[in-house]
C-alpha cells in the first residue's frame, strides 16, 4: 500500500513540474504586444546620391550618439559633414523621415554585408537618437523602428539576417580588407541589437 501511494505521489509530482513548465513556455512564447501610431515629420536631408537607386536588401542600424534630437538632425543634414539616413528615430518613438528608401544615402562608408560590399547602395540605415554605449534604447524607439520597418520587410523581401548593426558591416570590411583603414566604433551596442531583434522577430509572428 505504501509504493502504491509513494508512486501517486511521485506521478501527481511529475505531472506537476510537467504542467508548470508548460506555463512557463507558455508565457515565454507570449504574443509581443507593441505600441504603434507613432509621429512622422518630413526632415529631409540633402545627402543623397542622385545618380544612384537603392537597391533594398538589408537595414543598418546606428546611434547618433548626438545628445539632442536637434544636434542630430543637423549632423545629419550638414552638407560638410555629408552623411545621411534614411530615417532617425528620437527617444519618445517620432519618426524623423529624412530620404525615401530608395534613395542612397550616405550611413555605412566602407562595408559588407553578405557578399556585397558598399552598403550605401542596397540598404537602409535607421538611426537611433542617443548613444547605447551611456543608455539602452527606448522601448518606443523599438516599436517605432518595427512599425517603419514591418511594411519594407514585406514589400522588399529582406531577410531578417540581413538587418544587422553599423559595427557588424564596418568588421566584415576589416575581415576582407586587414591591412586598409577603417575606423571602428560600437554603433549600436550588441546588448541592445539582441533586444532589439528579439522584438521585432515576435512581432513578425504576431
Amino acid at each position: 500500500m505504501k509504493k502504491v501511494l509513494i508512486s501517486i505521489a511521485c506521478i501527481a509530482s511529475a505531472t506537476l513540474l510537467w504542467a508548470v513548465s508548460q506555463g512557463s513556455m507558455q508565457q515565454q512564447e507570449e504574443p509581443y504586444v507593441r505600441k504603434t501610431g507613432y509621429q512622422e515629420v518630413s526632415h529631409p536631408t540633402p545627402n543623397i546620391d542622385h545618380d544612384a537607386v537603392n537597391d533594398v536588401q538589408g537595414v543598418i542600424l546606428h546611434h547618433t550618439a548626438e545628445p539632442t534630437a536637434q544636434r542630430s538632425l543637423e549632423v545629419l543634414t550638414s552638407s560638410k559633414r555629408k552623411v545621411g539616413t534614411h530615417v532617425m528615430i528620437d527617444t519618445d518613438g517620432t519618426r524623423y523621415i529624412m530620404c525615401p528608401p530608395e534613395a542612397v544615402t550616405y550611413h555605412a562608408g566602407r562595408s559588407v554585408l553578405g557578399d556585397r560590399e558598399g552598403c550605401n547602395h542596397f540598404t537602409i540605415g535607421i538611426e537611433f537618437q542617443g548613444n547605447t554605449l551611456v543608455e539602452p534604447l527606448t522601448q518606443d524607439q523599438i516599436d517605432s523602428a518595427i512599425e517603419y520597418l514591418l511594411p519594407l520587410i514585406e514589400k522588399y523581401n529582406i531577410p531578417v539576417q540581413n538587418i544587422v548593426t553599423h559595427e557588424m558591416v564596418r568588421n566584415n570590411y576589416k575581415a576582407r580588407y586587414p591591412h586598409k583603414r577603417c575606423f571602428g566604433k560600437v554603433d549600436i551596442t550588441q546588448t541592445e541589437y539582441q533586444r532589439f531583434m528579439k522584438c521585432l522577430r515576435k512581432a513578425m509572428k504576431s
